[in-house]
């Protein structure tokens, strides 16, 4: 593996229990099923807690941006106390969170318990998982543990909506966490079976803490306010003070935010670097983002956190609010998706040996970007199974791809001792392209629903200005992603003539499909956006690249023809 020049003086490879890899797997699996659970369980979820979808949305993305504020504190509290010990005590308070989320009565409490306590829980597990197997394995064991890694993050993603559907409709979707709690308490019980790790004593950068985790989160809050705020100017709920807009010189709060998030991000970077010089450790160390393998994989597991989370939350969204399927139907119907995904995703792992990472890499956003241009072509009212199918297929095989790979070339990259840095690191851009992906496509997904509402309801004839005016007002004061039953409903409370009613909600179906396809185009115009990237991750595994370190003691120059 390339990381310094201590491992040419290392014995030779030792070969560890898969026990442990078994156990951080099982660990692996329960927090992508997680997500992947709640969005297919979304309409069910929203009537039991009285919420509406974009309450839902928001839960989606705090949960993912808990996660990614918190993750470079949680992989140096990983180095810091031992990554064992980091993964013990996340995995407690990941339990308990999925405790108090399978008990929730309202929106309130599932932020809490899901979207805060499971958030921070996740964010000491995931880069202890990755510094526990730079610890536990070397040499081909650790690639292959990465790529079992990988495999399981597929195949939890790829059951998660049917598990999620199943539970979700044969009981309900609380069982799901309810069952996360026991899963935790069992791995509990076999903790034992991961060898101990030492920490190291470093006093903590505050500091640097409080930079990121204001940074990164007013920058994803700003990001998922956007459809109701607005991007640049001001959208129709934008917050009040005193009765009166917060609109500082006739801008949209989120672009305030933005430019908030990126002073501060600068903030850290200074403060990180005036750290570093003055001899003490920083809560990143910057030098890492210079490795230029790392950031490559960073950069692309964003990119495929972006797309797989995005993709999670539209396709539920069309099979239920459209076309009226439940929790269990929409998870058969997403199986193409699903086994693509799994089957891919184990198949990259054993391919790791023979291709080269890019090339997995690059058929893996290839097929993402084929796939949901062929689910785009099938958005309809009428669903077409087998050209559906196809797209979703085509999407799961290139996710799968993706997810054998990018943490291996990640960790592989990460000078020795760092794992839980790098992990950090991992688990930020993770979440971070999660958060991101659930927000902007979210956003663009309400933007447009309300754009076209107010075009085609605008042009229908038979009703009068008025009633045009008001139903387009009424859409974009309360800009949600509801049924048509739902619009019907409402149509007909404000006392409207049946005809009415039923051009109004004409014009809302027409609405959902072009806001759906908006969706998945913006998807496939961001994996486009992957494509190019694709040739900055390396032509051959680190494992065979020359260990070395530069004068600062990191990895020797990774260049893009490596």
């Amino acid at each position: 593996m390339a990381t310094s020049s201590a491992s040419h003086a290392s014995p030779p490879a030792r070969r560890a229990s898969m026990s442990v890899i078994a156990m951080l797997s099982a660990a692996q699996f329960v927090m992508v099923l997680d997500t992947t659970v709640m969005n297919v369980s979304i309409s069910q979820v929203v009537e039991d807690l009285g919420t509406t979808v974009v309450g839902l949305q928001t839960a989606i993305t705090v949960y993912t941006l808990v996660m990614a504020s918190l993750m470079l504190l949680g992989g140096k509290l990983s180095d810091r106390w031992g990554a064992k010990r980091a993964f013990v005590l996340g995995m407690l308070v990941y339990g308990a969170g999925s405790l108090t989320t399978a008990l929730a009565p309202n929106l309130g409490v599932l932020l809490v318990g899901w979207s805060l306590i499971e958030g921070m829980g996740a964010a000491l597990v995931i880069p202890a998982i990755a510094a526990l197997i730079v610890r536990t394995y070397e040499g081909r064991q650790r690639v292959l543990a990465y790529g079992i890694l990988g495999g399981v993050s597929g195949a939890s993603a790829a059951a998660g909506p049917l598990i999620g559907g199943w539970v979700a409709t044969v009981a309900s979707w609380r069982v799901v966490f309810a069952g996360e709690t026991v899963v935790v308490l069992v791995l509990m019980t076999l903790v034992g079976l991961i060898p101990a790790t030492a920490g190291r004593q470093a006093r903590l950068d505050l500091g640097g803490v409080m930079l990121s985790v204001a940074g990164l989160g007013v920058g994803v809050f700003a990001v998922l306010r956007s459809s109701q705020w607005g991007w640049i100017l001001p959208g129709p709920q934008v917050p009040q003070v005193g009765g009166r807009d917060v609109v500082p010189l006739g801008l949209s709060p989120t672009i305030w935010l933005l430019i908030t998030s990126a002073v501060l991000l600068a903030w850290l970077a200074r403060h990180e670097t005036r750290v570093a010089q003055a001899g003490r450790e920083p809560l990143i160390d910057l030098s890492l983002l210079r490795i230029f393998t790392l950031r490559a994989g960073l950069v692309m597991l964003a990119s495929q956190q972006f797309m797989i989370m995005a993709t999670f939350f539209v396709l539920p969204l069309y099979l239920q609010s459209v076309l009226g399927f439940d929790a269990l139907q929409t998870g058969v119907r997403i199986l193409p998706l699903s086994l693509a995904l799994l089957v891919c995703a184990l198949g990259g792992a054993a391919l790791a040996n023979r291709l080269p990472p890019r090339r997995i890499v690059a058929l893996g956003v290839a097929s993402m970007l084929v796939g949901e241009l062929v689910t785009l072509a099938f958005i309809a009212p009428d669903l077409s199974g087998v050209g559906f199918g196809v797209g979703l297929a085509l999407v799961g095989a290139g996710l799968g791809l993706l997810a054998s790979q990018l943490g291996n070339v990640i960790m592989s990259a990460a000078p020795a001792g760092r794992g839980g840095e790098a992990g950090g690191l991992q688990g930020t851009a993770q979440n971070l392209g999660a958060s991101l992906g659930t927000a902007l496509v979210g956003s663009v997904l309400i933007g447009v629903l309300s754009s076209r509402f107010a075009a085609v309801v605008g042009a229908q004839e038979g009703l009068p200005p008025e009633v045009q005016v008001e139903a387009a007002q009424a859409l974009t004061e309360n800009a949600n992603f509801v049924t048509t039953d739902q619009v019907q409903a409402a149509a007909e409370a404000a006392g409207l003539e049946a005809t009415e009613v039923s051009l109004i909600v004409e014009s809302y179906a027409e609405a959902q499909l072009t806001a759906l396809r908006g969706a998945l185009a913006g998807i496939a115009l961001f994996a486009f956006a992957a494509l190019a990237y694709v040739r900055s991750v390396p032509r051959r595994h680190a494992r065979y690249a020359a260990e070395h370190t530069d004068a600062d003691g990191a990895p020797g120059s990774d260049s893009p023809g490596r």
